[in-house]
């Protein structure tokens, strides 16, 4: 990811865009699925930003546009699924995020949708946490806090990883798999709990 946060970062540099264009380019990168504040926030880096100007970017740049999916995901899904590809694509998209978004809602609620979020990984995020909210049919306004409170815990570990030298990054992110690891164990243990009791 970082080299192609470094091309990006120094594709918008030669743009020459004064300062606020950077601001935006960072915005804009940080709505992007996928990419997000994980991206958004080594481009930063590339693009000479302070830390604490680059990290509330990308945070509000990765929740701009959660409320919109909110809003209208319904009446899109519906609208695209009378065409198999999509009908294809969304039982797909929608299989993949129940399996990974069900099991921490249902163990811890809210509190497991912000960890969703939080964990600045691959295919977890924003948009992932908004369709798994979606689809496991949350109320709209706790989701929305929790995506926002998942974002910006993101938002703090990225930014700790992308401005701190390399091998304080990877000190963080294994103890953030450790903390994973626990936290499967105690999900785990609590989902057997409730179901055999």
């Amino acid at each position: 990811m970082s080299t192609i946060a470094d091309a990006l970062g120094d594709a918008i540099k030669s743009l020459g865009l004064p300062w606020w264009g950077n601001w935006i380019s960072v915005v804009f990168v940080a709505m992007l699925p996928i990419i997000e504040l994980r991206g958004a926030l080594p481009i930063a880096i590339g693009l000479d930003l302070n830390w604490g100007i680059a990290m509330i970017l990308a945070i509000v740049g990765n929740m701009i546009p959660v409320p919109i999916l909110m809003l209208f995901f319904g009446r899109v899904e519906k609208f695209l699924r009378r065409w198999k590809v999509f009908r294809v694509f969304f039982d797909r998209l929608f299989e993949s995020t129940r399996r990974k978004g069900e099991r921490k809602v249902q163990v811890w609620g809210e509190i497991g949708l912000i960890l969703f979020v939080a964990v600045p990984f691959p295919v977890t995020g924003a948009w992932t946490g908004t369709l798994a909210a979606y689809l496991l049919k949350l109320n709209r306004k706790k989701a929305f806090l929790s995506i926002f409170v998942g974002v910006t815990i993101a938002g703090f570990i990225m930014t700790l990883v992308s401005y701190i030298h390399w091998i304080w990054g990877v000190l963080i992110i294994l103890l953030l798999a450790l903390l994973l690891a626990v936290i499967w164990k105690l999900e785990e243990k609590l989902l057997y709990r409730n179901t055999s009791g």
